[in-house]
């Protein structure tokens, strides 16, 4: 099993960032990623609809001999990490991308944090029972922000277009003195510093990418799963190309990257 690559899987670029963290971990370990671009963006479907994608895409996954499956979507993580777990517990090792957030946020002294999110994210509530569990005294605020997963997707980074929508978000009286803000989607850290400068560098961004990323190595340490063989195969596959998917791949791989179509609906 050691040999056995990483499953990972987003609705599109996002889940990117969190392949590329565990990259710089655990450079020798092998990834298979989906990027379900011909869902896009999770953040608007119903959380019926993300549970059937879901499934059927840790399906792919495991078919492709997946030691460990990584939801790198906070949307499927919050509609889905439950059944899936239900599912395929006992066939491999499932990780989510909230949970490890939250024991982080339990291990500082914050007295106000913001979350931003998909529509689906913040109106699951997930992030903020959590938060309230696991550190009951720290005000939070949830924040939707739609926008930000197409503008990203479809290449609208680092511009005034989506410098304007960014701040327009940011600017909602809600997140006045918070501490940290949570990044509730794994596309958003393509635009940290962008989220940064909005407010001044005042404010710790978490980003979930290299929080999950530790998690992942601790759970391969502790299983003994870590690939110890010097062979490493990296596979991308998504529901629908598009051009914008590779040259974010690439930018993330540094150089080609062996990317395929995948119909795994039909």
């Amino acid at each position: 099993m050691k040999r056995q690559p990483i499953g990972i899987f987003d609705s599109g670029v996002g889940g990117l960032t969190v392949a590329h963290a565990i990259k710089q971990i655990l450079p020798g370990e092998s990834l298979i990623y989906f990027g379900d671009t011909a869902h896009l963006p999770y953040g608007d479907k119903s959380a019926e609809a993300i549970k059937y994608y879901s499934h059927k895409i840790t399906e792919f996954l495991l078919e492709h001999d997946s030691k460990v499956i990584l939801i790198a979507c906070n949307s499927a993580s919050a509609s889905a990490f439950d059944s899936l777990k239900k599912e395929f517990n006992d066939k491999t090792i499932i990780i989510d991308v909230i949970d490890p957030v939250v024991e982080y946020i339990g291990t500082r002294d914050f007295k106000k944090i913001g979350v931003i999110g998909t529509k689906r994210t913040i109106s699951s509530g997930t992030y903020e029972s959590k938060l309230k569990e696991i550190s009951p005294s720290t005000a939070v605020v949830s924040l939707a922000t739609p926008l930000l997963v197409p503008m990203i997707e479809e290449g609208f980074i680092f511009d005034d277009i989506s410098n304007a929508i960014i701040r327009a978000y940011l600017s909602d009286q809600s997140l006045s003195g918070i501490q940290a803000l949570i990044l509730g989607c794994t596309h958003y850290p393509i635009i940290k510093n962008q989220i940064s400068k909005i407010f001044n560098f005042n404010v710790e961004v978490v980003d979930s990418a290299k929080i999950v990323a530790g998690i992942l190595r601790d759970v391969l340490e502790k299983k003994d799963l870590l690939n110890d063989s010097g062979k490493v195969t990296d596979m991308f596959f998504v529901s629908d190309y598009t051009t914008y998917f590779e040259k974010i791949a690439k930018m993330f791989f540094e150089g080609d990257i062996n990317l395929k179509k995948a119909d795994i609906w039909n």
